[in-house]
């Protein structure tokens, strides 16, 4: 292996920057040529990749987003654009690639080598941290944190109006971020996609807390979660308690942005390395990840098809400090 390709892919994460930093500087102190590849699999369609150098990346290991662009490519899905990129790569000589993304980043890696057979890693970089294989994913803890931080201020105001505001934040499928931020913030309740929480349940919760004297709540949810988003959760809520000050927040896209924390830098530092000798060793169509601190490789097909289950001592974690 002489050349190889990085790409980050689909929803951006904070700590991508550093991984393509630890990629590039990897493979050049391997000896490799490391070529960065634009907007993902849609700048591999349309040959649009540099070879980069050290100073490529400079300046980059605290940066939020990715220098190397993301977009979703429509033409990726079919045979035909899959092949226009396989070609590209064949021009530029390249031998592997390091893919950095989601569970839509690995799918079409999985599918570009089942056809192609160009040898590929990936690595987890997604807020949702919700791929088998890694305890933790690029992007979440500093997702966790930033939500932290709006969610603090919040708390302030809700206090000193005594009102109830039903947050929520980023997990269409997961409840990562939404119980890390419910311990974290000290939120009443955490609604999640994983687990079943009535409206009732919610209505209980809170004249729990109205009994304990309690003057005001936080109540994080998913929105993915089966109830419905905040809106549609808080809204059904006011039709049963009227009398309550209840107002809903969406923290959105900003959990995406900003400077990656010390921990998101270091992963993605320690998986960009190790994806580019996992390459050098001859693995192929495999994830790299962190579990209980040490390196593993997952096959991609396995990191995407099976389930990440939330941690119950959390959840039971969330119930006894709201007690």
């Amino acid at each position: 292996m002489k050349s190889i390709g990085v790409f980050t892919s689909g929803g951006d994460a904070p700590g991508m920057n550093a991984c393509v930093r630890s990629v590039v500087r990897s493979g050049l102190n391997l000896g490799l040529n490391v070529y960065g590849i634009r907007y993902g699999y849609n700048g591999m369609i349309n040959g649009d990749m540099d070879l980069m150098k050290s100073h490529s990346v400079s300046n980059i290991l605290q940066k939020g987003g990715t220098i190397l662009k993301s977009a979703r490519s429509e033409d990726f899905r079919t045979k035909e654009g899959r092949k226009k990129a396989f070609d590209h790569l064949k021009a530029n000589e390249i031998d592997g690639l390091v893919a950095v993304g989601g569970d839509g980043t690995f799918t079409g890696a999985n599918i570009f080598y089942e056809e192609f057979g160009i040898p590929t890693v990936g690595v987890p970089a997604t807020i949702d941290n919700d791929l088998f294989g890694s305890d933790y994913t690029i992007g979440f803890d500093t997702a966790v944190n930033t939500a932290l931080e709006a969610i603090d201020k919040i708390r302030d105001t809700a206090n000193s109006h005594d009102r109830v505001f039903f947050i929520e934040v980023m997990g269409r499928h997961s409840g990562y971020i939404a119980i890390h931020c419910a311990i974290g913030g000290g939120a009443e309740l955490v609604m999640v996609p994983e687990t079943s929480t009535t409206i009732q349940d919610v209505i209980d919760t809170l004249n729990v807390g109205r009994d304990k004297d309690k003057t005001s709540a936080i109540v994080i949810v998913a929105e993915g979660d089966e109830q419905g988003n905040a809106h549609v959760i808080g809204n059904r809520v006011m039709e049963k308690l009227p009398k309550l000050d209840i107002r809903i927040s969406t923290l959105g896209h900003l959990q995406r942005g900003g400077s990656p924390t010390s921990q998101d830098r270091i992963l993605a530092s320690r998986l960009g390395l190790a994806a580019v000798e996992g390459l050098i060793d001859g693995k192929s169509n495999v994830m790299a990840g962190i579990v209980d601190n040490q390196l593993i490789y997952t096959s991609i097909k396995l990191a995407i098809s099976k389930s990440k289950p939330i941690d119950n001592e959390l959840l039971r974690l969330v119930q006894i400090m709201n007690t």
